[in-house]
């Protein structure tokens, strides 16, 4: 396989069809070297389409969601981020090169170790591997803790909890994917005042849930 090849394709035909114009973030792209964060028997796989398998029944964003994630929520680079869900530790890689630091938090200690090798072998150096259940955010320490300027869940949740939005700055930005299947929404929701709060959506999809993300109750009174 070509690698420069694909991923020249995946960008030109999956990525930018989906709205991701962004110069800095298509560079990114290339930058930042996916297949460096897709474990070995799926490398083949790095650049398709498609959520790739990690360890314990977890997987990967299809990479124009992990794009147009990054794209939406316009990042600094003085600003600070939380991840939840570090996976294979791609997404934190990304947000890394365009943030002062990511805290990214992932639950399953196997998911954990691997992020941090991946992270470790890239070189990534503003990125903290937290150990812990972040689905109902992450206070995180006084010098990288909340209030964050970015949030970015890597996983779907059934509502967003309001502890996510309590831990977020004024004028900072949540990435989140809302909802039950088959049908959720990608939002980014930004923090306008201290009582106050945007929602902009950005398309539906269907992505594996967050474990331990909270669920509402159905019953009707």
């Amino acid at each position: 396989m070509n690698i420069e090849q694909a991923r020249f394709n995946m960008i030109e035909q999956q990525i930018r069809p989906w709205e991701v114009l962004d110069r800095d973030v298509l560079e990114l792209l290339v930058v930042v070297k996916r297949e460096e964060f897709v474990p070995a028997p799926y490398k083949n796989l790095a650049f398709v389409d498609t959520e790739i398998p990690l360890p314990n029944g977890q997987s990967m964003f299809t990479p124009k969601i992990e794009a147009r994630l990054l794209q939406e929520v316009a990042l600094k680079k003085h600003e600070h981020v939380l991840e939840i869900g570090a996976g294979s530790g791609y997404m934190a890689a990304l947000l890394a090169y365009k943030a002062r630091h990511v805290t990214t938090v992932e639950i399953d200690p196997v998911l954990h170790a691997l992020a941090q090798k991946n992270l470790d072998a890239y070189g990534v150096a503003n990125v903290s591997v937290e150990l812990g259940n972040g689905a109902q955010g992450w206070p995180g320490n006084a010098s990288n803790g909340a209030p964050y300027d970015v949030i970015v869940i890597s996983g779907a949740l059934p509502v967003l909890p309001d502890a996510f939005l309590q831990q977020l700055k004024v004028g900072g930005r949540i990435a989140a994917i809302i909802g039950e299947a088959p049908v959720m929404s990608a939002q980014i929701v930004t923090r306008t005042s201290d009582t106050d709060y945007v929602v902009r959506k950005l398309f539906e999809t269907s992505v594996p849930v967050l474990q331990h993300a909270t669920t509402p109750s159905h019953f009707k009174f």
